[in-house]
């Protein structure tokens, strides 16, 4: 092991003593995510999923997104969501963008790498596979704002995308910039869309490319729908949408 490597583990090890491992779903010292909490992950089932929206048991019937698949509201064709947006997920999206616990960006590659496997056994609207790496030529991001990157001093989902590119063995493309939007929390589904209108710009040549967009949350699909524009816009081919947590 090199000197650096020694200073890292050294560093690692004492932050350990002083900073103990703690579940992210109970607080229990030990594991990032222990066992239990694990097992207790509110998975999506991917063949009951929306295949336009991917909100749980929206297949047959969709309460959850306006309008048809690959309409205006959700123009990917198809949206792919590996969890619900509740206990432990929503404090592990938490604890990685405002507590800095960096080493969840893999483990939630890791979950939403587990949905696209599944999602991969059932139809898109287009009669396609939701997923398929033989047809995904790059995995792109929905960036953080210039002012939460400043704030933060990282992109969460540039972390999670280069984990999750890195071993299905995708390139990773750093496609897309944000302009700065008002807070979407307390908007409505028209208010959402209508204030990140324009606010997604593509900076990498995308023509031609079938890609896969990542965020971490949907929950009117605003965001994705903004990002997934812009890179239509621009020339690709399609886009499939994956989050690791959908509100519903």
């Amino acid at each position: 092991m090199r000197i650096g490597g020694l200073v890292r583990a050294a560093g690692e090890g004492l932050a350990e003593v002083l900073w103990p491992t703690r579940c992210v779903g109970c607080d229990q010292p030990g594991e990032l995510l222990c066992d239990e909490c694990r097992a207790r992950l509110p998975w999506v089932e991917q063949r009951l999923a929306c295949p336009a929206c991917g909100v749980p048991y929206g297949h047959l019937t969709c309460t959850e997104c306006p309008g048809e698949p690959g309409g205006a509201a959700w123009p990917a064709r198809a949206t792919i969501a590996a969890l619900g947006f509740r206990g432990t997920p929503a404090r592990m999206v938490t604890c990685l963008k405002d507590a800095h616990e960096l080493r969840l960006a893999p483990a939630m590659a890791a979950a939403m790498l587990t949905a696209l496997e599944e999602a991969s056994a059932w139809p898109a609207a287009d009669g396609r596979p939701r997923f398929s790496p033989r047809e995904t030529d790059g995995v792109c991001f929905v960036p953080a704002t210039a002012a939460a990157f400043s704030r933060r001093g990282f992109d969460h989902m540039e972390l999670v995308a280069r984990s999750l590119a890195g071993c299905a063995g995708l390139p990773l493309a750093d496609a897309l910039v944000r302009a700065p939007a008002r807070d979407q929390r307390e908007l409505g589904r028209e208010e959402r869309s209508a204030n990140l209108s324009g606010t997604a710009r593509v900076v990498q040549d995308v023509a031609g490319a079938r890609l896969l967009l990542l965020d971490d949350v949907a929950t009117t699909g605003a965001s994705l729908a903004e990002a997934t524009r812009a890179l239509l816009a621009r020339g690709a081919a399609s886009v499939t949408a994956c989050v690791f947590a959908r509100v519903w």
